[in-house]
């Protein structure tokens, strides 16, 4: 595909977007910015995207897509509760810190579990209920979120690398499914994710040396 065929594409798939896309576009681009800034909003603003997004997935075929949000969705009610839990001085209990080597071994056998986890069914599913479906892709995409969404619960710095891969992932992924302000949507969350990795390191050091 020449950059002409892209520009023409681009086009007509965003004189087809629903206001659904743009309202989840919106929400999901507040929710990331707010988890930058380690803001609470990061889970309401992130529940009213993904709930959407469930939507005009499964609307849309896009089953792998739509597993993602549905534990998204789970895990920002999770995520809400713990960045809400308070000590007997009134301060946040969970702190944003690096993961342990044995955090890491953990990590990598959680994405590689959701690899299979997504992979496998894809695979049988997209000749008849999934045609649109591109199982080494979503899965991909789907693992490196389900990581990055455990691991932003438990305010790990680790969180936004797996955020940033799976933004790079999603960008093409979208566009290809004619899916162009999705597409435009994970490229700025890419951008903020770099900024939100450097804020979280910078925060995590403070908290090292201020403990």
């Amino acid at each position: 595909m020449n950059a002409y065929e892209i520009y023409s594409q681009f086009l007509t798939d965003i004189h087809q977007t629903t206001w659904a896309e743009y309202i989840a576009v919106i929400a999901g681009i507040l929710s990331v910015w707010w988890s930058m800034k380690e803001d609470i909003l990061v889970y309401p603003s992130g529940l009213l995207s993904t709930v959407i997004y469930i939507w005009i997935s499964f609307k849309g075929g896009l089953l792998g897509e739509a597993s993602v949000n549905f534990y998204y969705t789970v895990m920002s009610i999770y995520g809400w509760i713990l960045w809400a839990k308070k000590d007997q001085h009134r301060q946040h209990v969970l702190q944003i810190a690096y993961s342990s080597g044995k955090e890491w071994g953990w990590q990598i056998l959680f994405f590689v579990v959701c690899y299979a986890a997504v992979f496998f069914p894809l695979t049988y599913l997209k000749k008849d209920f999934a045609p649109t479906a591109i199982p080494w892709a979503d899965a991909y995409a789907s693992a490196t979120a389900y990581t990055g969404m455990w691991l932003m619960a438990k305010k790990k710095v680790e969180s936004w690398y797996w955020w940033i891969a799976t933004d790079l992932a999603s960008i093409p992924l979208y566009f290809v499914k004619h899916y162009v302000l999705t597409s435009v949507y994970y490229t700025v969350l890419l951008i903020i994710a770099v900024f939100g990795l450097m804020e979280w390191m910078k925060r995590a050091k403070e908290r090292k040396y201020a403990g």
